[in-house]
């Protein structure tokens, strides 16, 4: 049904009254009102009178009915009746009519029974439609509402198609790569300096093949070595080409730059992306009810001002954030470890998300949904509610043993040991596979998370499926 026709209130149909006859008078039964007489002084109905009969004279009267003799006031009530005197809230007298819809079934005649349908269901239609249309609409507003919270990325689509001789050839088939994207303002956050721009802290390649058997997760790591192009920034200053630290590229140039950025690095034609930042990303957890981790041992960061006991423990809003963003005091210390973190703390917050504590509890479900929609800039080709759940949908689907999670195959930069560099050929190899929506057979480590993140409930405290780093 289209918009317009689902919001469209039935004013062109006149509403009937639950005993109308289905012509529009109403009904004269059991004492009903008599039916009005026509223009020409004839009972509706009756048929006009013929050429050959004479239309009764205008001016003679009308028969009057005999009256009936007058009750005296000393004349004794017949015996067992009642009078008013006898009456209590509620009661009749024997000749007052009840209302039609308190008459017994069993006392309508069979042909008006027929015509009228059980009563019960009379009015259960009449509320099922009330209910179904009070739905139908509050379904569309919210439709709306959620659907009016996707932010459009207009800009970066426009930059992009500057560009586009240079991009790379789309994939074979129906396979689809999209690139997340999860940006912070390092000014806004706690330990941070000021004044160098907002950066990709998170980007995720993720690539779904053809037939949706198979999904890869790809991180990229923030601190790799990466040729970035020359790439237009919000204040129309245009920076050169260089080679950079890779979360440079949206400090230079927004989304567009990262995604030429990392379209250079693979090959890969990017389809559509999708940017989330980190105020959206508390909010996502804790309209979800946190996330649960196990510390094996107390937390203390000062960089990101984390601050965690040891034990069993929900995250929510700040702590969670903190935590998937701690390099230094948690764990070994290494990116590496940092975005295996992150990988398991993504992967138990769309378990959740999945889950019926979410999905059945619609207390739940609509700010999940409501803080989800206002969180994401998105390109125009998934800017609507149904392209959205389109995606989210073929991602579900996915097999939960074919959706495997891997970071680019990278070593310490000899020149510089707080960089990364790529590990050849490995990583020609695997962009190689993903471009060709072939099988990935690049080996994954295995290794849990360190710092205690949990399995979702029921299941070991291990991983998803395919986790870890070459």
């Amino acid at each position: 049904m289209a918009a317009d026709e689902q919001k469209r209130p039935p004013s062109d149909e006149r509403e009937r009254h639950p005993d109308d006859d289905g012509g529009g008078a109403p009904s004269t039964a059991h004492g009903g009102p008599e039916p009005r007489p026509a223009r020409d002084g004839r009972p509706r109905g009756e048929d006009p009178p013929r050429g050959d009969e004479p239309p009764p004279l205008p001016d003679a009267p009308p028969a009057v009915p005999a009256a009936a003799p007058a009750a005296t006031e000393n004349a004794a009530p017949a015996p067992g009746a009642r009078t008013p005197d006898d009456l209590v809230p509620g009661d009749r007298l024997p000749g007052d009519r009840l209302p039609d819809d308190e008459i017994p079934d069993d006392e309508i005649p069979d042909d008006e029974r027929s015509r009228r349908g059980p009563r019960w269901l009379r009015w259960t239609a009449v509320g099922a439609a009330v209910l179904v249309l009070g739905a139908s609409g509050a379904g569309y507003l919210t439709f709306r509402t959620l659907d009016g919270n996707i932010t459009s990325d207009a800009n970066t689509a426009e930059e992009l198609q500057r560009y586009d001789a240079d991009r790379p050839a789309r994939g074979p088939g129906a396979a689809r790569t999209v690139l997340i994207i999860g940006s912070d303002d390092p000014s806004s956050l706690p330990g941070a300096v000021g004044g160098i721009g907002a950066r990709s802290d998170t980007v995720i390649l993720l690539h779904l093949s053809g037939d949706r058997d198979r999904a890869t997760a790809l991180s990229i790591p923030r601190d790799l070595m990466v040729d970035v192009p020359a790439c237009t920034g919000e204040d129309g200053e245009t920076t050169p080409a260089r080679r950079a630290q890779f979360n440079w590229a949206y400090s230079f140039g927004g989304a567009s730059c990262t995604i030429r950025t990392v379209e250079q690095l693979t090959g890969i034609r990017l389809d559509h992306h999708l940017d989330i930042d980190f105020a959206g990303f508390k909010e996502l957890v804790d309209a979800v009810g946190g996330i649960e981790v196990d510390l094996p041992e107390a937390v203390r960061d000062h960089h990101t001002e984390l601050d965690l006991e040891a034990g069993r423990q929900m995250l929510h809003g700040d702590d969670a954030l903190a935590y998937v963003r701690a390099r230094k005091g948690i764990g070994d210390g290494s990116d590496t470890a940092r975005i295996a973190r992150q990988q398991q703390f993504l992967g138990l917050l769309a378990a959740k998300l999945r889950s019926s504590e979410v999905l059945m509890n619609p207390g739940r479900l609509y700010p999940v949904l409501t803080t989800a929609t206002s969180a994401i800039t998105v390109d125009p080709g998934l800017s609507s509610l149904p392209r959205l759940y389109e995606l989210v949908s073929e991602v579900r689907d996915v097999p939960d043993d074919a959706l495997r999670f891997l970071t680019v195959p990278r070593v310490n930069d000899p020149d510089d040991p707080d960089r990364d560099v790529l590990v050849q050929p490995d990583a020609d190899e695997l962009f190689k596979q993903l471009r060709w929506d072939q099988p990935v057979t690049l080996e994954s480590s295995g290794a849990a998370a360190p710092g205690g993140v949990l399995a979702p409930e029921g299941a070991e405290n291990r991983p998803p499926a395919g986790q870890g780093t070459p």
